[in-house]
């Protein structure tokens, strides 16, 4: 499909609405795993203590996360030999078929380790899916985007993405409150939305097949070959991959901080309700979600490094303060209040990060070079936050996680503060 201005305005829309609701559906299925790890833990890893519990569910979660740059270089790699179109569908049946696997699987006490097997397996799947998913979308919306409005359909596509978030939090929160009690969410309860999770994506899977091609792929040059062609174009291209890494590391473990740890953070740390910690999660990434368009749109105007580098400072020097003030918050507004603070900041990068990133590559290897450095560094840092800020809590040492947070932030305002304006140089 054409990505020019000659394009019916409706028919961008049609094409962005059939890409957002696949994106949508994949990141409610990625994000249910978080959402409801502390009613299923005990299912998987019987345990005395409840922080060793979530230890072991959010090392499953870190472990998926590993398998998003080998998704990020299979489907990115198809996504530019067969089309964006064909990389996408793929990659919603892949979670749904993870999905599948985690609502069926038996507990812990009928198959013994077989159960948490499954349910790495399963994981393993979502994240192979999702490490294409992230690069081939950010390239889709991008090219079908006018070059005056990519920055505004880049925050779209976080809408859809956190949109997954809120309604996997909307279904904990309805089986939470009006349909079941906490004895029956921990027993069988939790498998309900991964069972929807994956009816969902066989309706995502339709709408899919039936999206429209971007002009931008269909004039690329065929003479480029999958596999050594893709990557000896990709290696061409080091100080991109680089800008890519760096502008990566702050922003996405500061947004993993604050949001899909931050469930734990509240019930583990702050001693809320497991109801009231899904509340203030779900109120504060409402609002952020919100705020995606506004700043990418922004961008469109005053341009990509700005934003990138008011992110930058403000997260540095913010997040020990934030942190330590919620780990010592009363009430839930207070917390609400904080991560909104958080979450606000957070906005600067995630709402422009995915446009940032397609323009830094020619088309012919732009979903893989989106998507592999993407999916390496969100492995590495944003998989692994749950893990190291529970293992810091269980050592005695919970602020030492701030301070790492600090650290990979300062690590991205250097990128930020050096590298040429996006919106200028653009490939697309």
């Amino acid at each position: 499909m054409p990505s020019g201005r000659g394009v019916g305005e409706s028919s961008r829309l049609r094409s962005i609405v059939g890409g957002s609701v696949g994106n949508l559906i994949e990141w409610y299925d990625w994000y249910t795993y978080a959402a409801f790890a502390i009613y299923f833990a005990p299912s998987f890893f019987p345990a005395s203590n409840s922080t060793l519990q979530l230890m072991n569910t959010a090392a499953i979660f870190a472990v998926g996360f590993l398998m998003r740059p080998i998704g990020g270089w299979v489907l990115g790699r198809y996504a530019d030999r067969h089309g964006r179109k064909a990389a996408l569908t793929m990659s919603v049946l892949l979670m749904c078929l993870g999905s599948l696997i985690i609502a069926v699987t038996p507990t812990y006490d009928f198959i013994g380790m077989a159960a948490p097997a499954l349910l790495l397996f399963a994981r393993l799947l979502q994240g192979f899916s999702v490490g294409g998913e992230y690069g081939t979308s950010a390239t889709y919306m991008s090219e079908i985007a006018t070059a005056g409005s990519r920055g505004f359909y880049s925050g779209i596509l976080y809408v859809t993405l956190i949109m997954g978030q809120l309604l996997a939090l909307a279904v904990l929160m309805l089986l939470q409150f009006f349909v079941l009690d906490a004895h029956e969410l921990e027993t069988w309860g939790w498998r309900i939305p991964f069972a929807l999770g994956a009816v969902a994506a066989v309706a995502a899977l339709y709408l899919r097949r039936n999206l429209e091609e971007t002009e931008a792929y269909q004039n690329k040059d065929k003479s480029v070959a999958a596999g050594a062609g893709q990557l000896s174009m990709l290696l061409k291209h080091p100080k991109e991959v680089a800008i890519v890494v760096g502008l990566t590391v702050g922003g996405t473990l500061f947004f993993y901080t604050f949001t899909t740890y931050m469930q734990k953070f509240l019930v583990n740390t702050v001693g809320l309700s497991k109801g009231e910690s899904t509340l203030v999660s779900a109120a504060s990434l409402f609002v952020f979600m919100l705020l995606q368009p506004l700043m990418g749109a922004l961008s469109d105007r005053v341009g990509r490094r700005p934003i990138l580098i008011a992110f930058g400072v403000l997260a540095l020097v913010s997040t020990v303060p934030l942190l330590t003030a919620l780990s010592r918050a009363d009430d839930a507004w207070t917390a609400f209040c904080l991560i909104m603070i958080a979450l606000a900041i957070s906005s600067l990068y995630s709402s422009i990060s995915a446009v940032v990133k397609a323009e830094l590559f020619p088309v012919e290897i732009r979903a893989l070079g989106v998507g592999l450095p993407y999916s390496i560094t969100v492995s590495v840092f944003g998989g692994s936050a749950e893990s190291i800020a529970l293992w810091c809590k269980h050592i005695g040492h919970e602020t030492w996680f701030y301070w790492y947070v600090t650290a990979c932030v300062l690590c991205s305002l250097v990128v930020y503060l050096f590298m040429r304006e996006p919106q200028r140089s653009s490939r697309i």
